[in-house]
């Protein structure tokens, strides 16, 4: 309780989120996919945390607290997808928010890796974005309202030297993106927003288990971004929705460039990734001197 200026008790203001509709984060029981979910439960979300490993995501709900629940996604499976969409409807009320987050990164050379390595990567990366896009935009269109996240990468935006199969499903997920996008404008819909995030290389254990590995320098080339900072910039779209929003601003500026000028990308990616190469090993070594938290 306080006080008025009378001296009469008052009611304390409620600190509490608003009540919003139901989220549904994939691959959400770590890393970056968690953070946002956290942050779409402190925005007052009921948040459907799904992950491949069921138990995992119904650990990481647990410990959101009682706006959050888990459960296991495919995201390979279109039906997966759409029975997701489903139950968090039938949990949260509504469904207003879906965050494409589970990604896979496989490391080499094309010609070095396997027809399902190959396959994994595009059916989850790619595939899963436009199975989850999908499913979402069913309840979403009913409603005329929603918000569609995409977590695609820097990858998405430019070749990626040892990164082929991953850009390439990143360059599909963000075609596939950005052209629904507009399809729904040509409808006449625009109460339903799509944003791509495309973030630098992330601090994730997608990429702690790659610090030796030479075909990830690529994604120690620029600045390596924490869950965090990531997942507050995803979640800010909500409020300022954006098509396509590069994190550092500034490196989305600098591959764009590249982009622009293939040849000149092509002839300096030696040169490009042997710095990488330089900076992932300084990474590996502050870590194992305990200077970078794993």
């Amino acid at each position: 309780m306080t006080s008025s200026p009378d001296g009469s008790a008052t009611p304390e203001a409620d600190s509490s989120p608003p009540d919003r509709g139901g989220a549904l984060v994939t691959g959400g029981a770590r890393g970056l996919g968690f953070e946002i979910a956290r942050r779409l439960v402190a925005r007052g979300h009921f948040v459907h945390v799904t992950d491949i490993d069921g138990a995992r995501a119904a650990r990481a709900a647990a410990e959101l607290g009682p706006r959050a629940f888990g459960g296991a996604l495919d995201v390979r499976s279109f039906p997966a997808c759409r029975a997701a969409a489903a139950r968090t409807q039938r949990r949260a009320g509504s469904l207003e928010v879906w965050v494409n987050n589970a990604g896979v990164l496989v490391t080499g050379p094309a010609w070095e890796q396997d027809e399902r390595t190959r396959e994994l990567m595009l059916e989850v990366n790619a595939t899963g974005t436009i199975n989850g896009t999908l499913a979402a935009l069913e309840p979403m269109r009913a409603t005329g309202c929603g918000h569609i996240l995409n977590v695609i990468s820097l990858a998405g935006l430019v070749g990626a030297p040892g990164e082929a199969v991953y850009a390439a499903s990143k360059h599909a997920a963000i075609g596939f993106s950005l052209a629904t996008l507009a399809d729904l404008r040509v409808a006449g819909i625009d109460g339903i927003e799509i944003s791509c995030v495309c973030p630098d290389g992330i601090w994730t254990p997608m990429l702690h288990d790659k610090l030796d590995d030479p075909g990830a320098a690529a994604s120690f080339s620029g600045v390596l971004l924490r869950p965090e900072e990531v997942a507050d910039e995803v979640v800010g779209l909500l409020d300022h929705p954006q098509p396509v929003l590069a994190i550092p601003r500034w490196r989305g500026t600098m591959v764009r460039l590249f982009d622009l000028m293939p040849r000149l990308a092509v002839r300096f990616a030696p040169r490009v990734m042997a710095r990488a190469r330089r900076k992932q090993r300084r990474y590996s070594r502050r870590l194992k001197a305990g200077k970078l938290e794993g």
